[in-house]
């Protein structure tokens, strides 16, 4: 059933995004993020989604006739950058070559993912759709799962699809919590326009905090706790957060088990836990190598190479202020960094984690940019909040991905996309349209639809016109 409904969709959504390239892109993340071949079992399960999108979205760009100035700003510059270098430390990998090129083809998708979102989203209702395909995707994932874990009291282990980029239960809870300000902002948005939507987005908000209860990942409950007292200080909407923050705790706590709150105290003794001292001897050697391999590291999956792991283990008390414990490197087979900064330091070395720190703090500050330079321009209050809803979801990745190897994932890069996107198109373009209209930056705001999207899902937008025309329309 599945299958033919698929199908049967197949055509419709194929001739969208012929005629919108920004659909295509959309659809692009959507299916690297939802996966669809692990939903169905039949001959749909053969098609492979993604790159057929990818393919539409690249040739929807290529014949589209008014396509937006290409600008790549600082962010683009550092992701272009931090690309190059990967294909510098491919070409001297310390891991099987095969292996390595294969995970740079799996990182240049990501890029040109990054890439189109810059290249095609040039407006409003592109970045909005794109956000909904993100939700459509992580979020209706977590709606099912955290579904499941509170039918079963609890007893239900969320976990990612095998062989999905979201595959290990902790990179998938990290997800989730980025996911959560995009949600926030869609509710803002479309909320006001439909009782559907509005219970829609409150419950998986909801049910994404259950989801990250329910993968029991410390990583996962650390960056939510921090992104909840981050969104907490920079929402204006204080008083709905603390009554859904109250409402949600007391919900919670008939599905908390021993097992999760015994796992989750462990992180106040974490030099006694095997797991996290695992990783720090991970850690450290995967710094070990970036001190051999200053420039280029040791390439994508050198660390997991186990002869490269056994060579990096026999100087492991060379330094012995980078703190272990009585943890020692295992002897048998390598482990993964996990940590997206010891991943990058150890497989690219110094030179690419600096450029991929740039990618980082880059979007970082200018995702915060945008909302101070937007609500010091009086400009409408989406563009701020949409601004401070993608910078708390990069302040969550670079938390929450400091003890998973996740660097190079689609997600935070598309979110890279969406930020110089705004910072370059949507900003100017929103100044300059206030700047035009009568009365200036003192016109009194008032909101009419867009009338190009059915009323359930319009958003509010803004035009504006000065006090005196007002005035003279109630004489």
């Amino acid at each position: 059933m599945r299958d033919l409904f698929l199908l049967a969709l197949l055509p419709i959504m194929l001739y969208a995004m012929v005629q919108r390239p920004f659909i295509a892109v959309g659809m692009w993340v959507w299916t690297a993020l939802f996966f669809p071949n692990g939903w169905v079992y039949g001959m749909a399960g053969h098609i492979r989604y993604n790159l057929l999108f990818t393919a539409v979205a690249i040739l929807g760009y290529l014949a589209w006739k008014h396509k937006p100035k290409v600008q790549l700003g600082m962010i683009g510059s550092f992701v272009l950058l931090f690309f190059l270098w990967t294909c510098i430390s491919t070409m001297t990998t310390l891991a099987p070559p095969a292996v390595s090129f294969e995970y740079l083809t799996r990182f240049f998708k990501v890029v040109m993912l990054f890439v189109f979102v810059a290249l095609t989203i040039k407006d409003k209702l592109h970045v909005d759709f794109v956000l909904w395909c993100l939700v459509l995707s992580v979020g209706f994932y977590a709606d099912l799962e955290a579904l499941k874990f509170l039918a079963s009291g609890g007893g239900h282990n969320i976990a990612g699809m095998p062989g999905h980029v979201l595959g290990d239960r902790n990179e998938l809870s990290l997800a989730f919590v980025m996911t959560l300000p995009i949600c926030y902002y869609l509710l803002g948005e479309y909320g006001k326009q439909s009782k559907a939507l509005r219970l829609g987005l409150l419950g998986t908000m909801a049910l994404l905090v259950f989801a990250v209860i329910g993968t029991q990942s410390r990583g996962g409950f650390l960056a939510m706790a921090a992104l909840g007292a981050y969104m907490y200080i920079k929402s204006d909407r204080k008083v709905l957060l603390t009554f859904l923050l109250v409402v949600l705790v007391a919900a919670l706590v008939p599905f908390i088990s021993d097992n999760w709150t015994s796992r989750i105290e462990t992180i106040q003794a974490a030099d006694e836990d095997a797991s996290f001292m695992g990783r720090v001897v991970a850690w450290k050697l995967s710094f070990i190598m970036a001190v051999k391999h200053p420039f280029f590291g040791g390439g994508f999956k050198s660390l997991e190479y186990f002869p490269v792991w056994s060579d990096l283990s026999r100087e492991f008390f060379s330094y012995s202020w980078f703190y272990t414990g009585r943890a020692l490197p295992n002897t048998t087979v390598g482990r993964a960094a996990h940590s997206v900064y010891f991943q990058v330091l150890g497989e690219q070395g110094f030179g690419g984690l600096i450029l991929y720190l740039g990618c980082l703090a880059s979007a970082f500050f200018k995702a915060g940019s945008i909302a101070r330079r937007a609500r010091k321009a009086g400009a409408p209050a989406w563009l701020r909040t949409l601004g401070t809803m993608l910078q708390l979801s990069i302040f969550a990745f670079a938390l929450g991905g400091a003890a998973l190897s996740f660097a190079y994932v689609d997600l935070i890069f598309c979110l890279f996309g969406l930020v110089l996107v705004i910072e370059k198109r949507l900003l100017p373009a929103t100044l300059t349209q206030m700047a035009e209209q009568p009365g200036g930056p003192d016109a009194v705001p008032v909101f009419v639809p867009a009338p190009t999207l059915p009323s359930v899902l319009q958003p509010a937008h803004t035009r504006t016109v000065s006090a005196s025309t007002i005035a003279s329309q109630h004489v």
